[in-house]
């Protein structure tokens, strides 16, 4: 296959678009289409039809959260996608996507300008990686990230107005001093490393 065909992307959010983007450009694949963004019921739902254009030597990556779903990824990606396709690309996120965020301890600490004695070695472990983002953010030394990415009381939300905005600045290097390092990042995840191999196997079928 040519190198140059496109990867179509599915995933559940707007942070996971971001990550995604992030993660195609440090593998060196080309973005096709980028659907979803409809959470995860809508992905599982249309997974076999994914699936099936995977086989038809249109590559896919797809993108899902585990949550609590199951205890780790691997028996996730068994459930939810037995036999995958040659060209599919899937994988889970051990629990959400902020904590392959969180891998890069010492550049989100100094993008949120927070101690890095706060973010744990292994994100992994956080049930509510969002949730823990969130709180990281209450104690920012910057008066923005405090305001923008907590939710105000009576708001009912669980983050604040700004908080995808800002997290996509770090992801995408707004700030290439303070910019989110895939390679670094799955160090400390094994979603992440799994998730950047399974990236760079598909491109190597695609080279081939």
């Amino acid at each position: 296959m040519d190198a140059n065909i496109p990867i179509n992307v599915v995933i559940e959010g707007a942070l996971d678009e971001v990550v995604a983007r992030r993660l195609t450009q440090h593998t060196g694949i080309d973005l096709g289409l980028i659907l979803g963004k409809k959470g995860k019921s809508y992905i599982l739902e249309k997974m076999a039809g994914f699936n099936s254009a995977a086989g038809k030597f249109l590559p896919w990556f797809i993108l899902v959260d585990l949550d609590t779903d199951e205890e780790c990824a691997p028996p996730a990606v068994r459930k939810w996608l037995p036999s995958a396709s040659q060209y599919m690309c899937f994988r889970v996120v051990v629990h959400e996507v902020e904590a392959w965020l969180l891998a890069d301890k010492e550049m989100l600490a100094n993008y949120l300008d927070v101690d890095v004695s706060l973010i744990p070695n292994n994100p992994e472990t956080i049930p509510d990686p969002k949730g823990f983002v969130v709180n990281l953010a209450k104690s920012s030394r910057r008066r923005d990230v405090r305001e923008l990415m907590v939710p105000t009381i009576g708001s009912g939300r669980k983050e604040g107005r700004a908080y995808t905005n800002i997290l996509s600045e770090f992801v995408l290097g707004g700030k290439p001093a303070e910019a989110w390092r895939p390679d670094i990042a799955a160090i400390s995840s094994d979603s992440l490393r799994r998730c950047i191999r399974g990236l760079e196997v598909l491109r190597d079928k695609l080279v081939g």
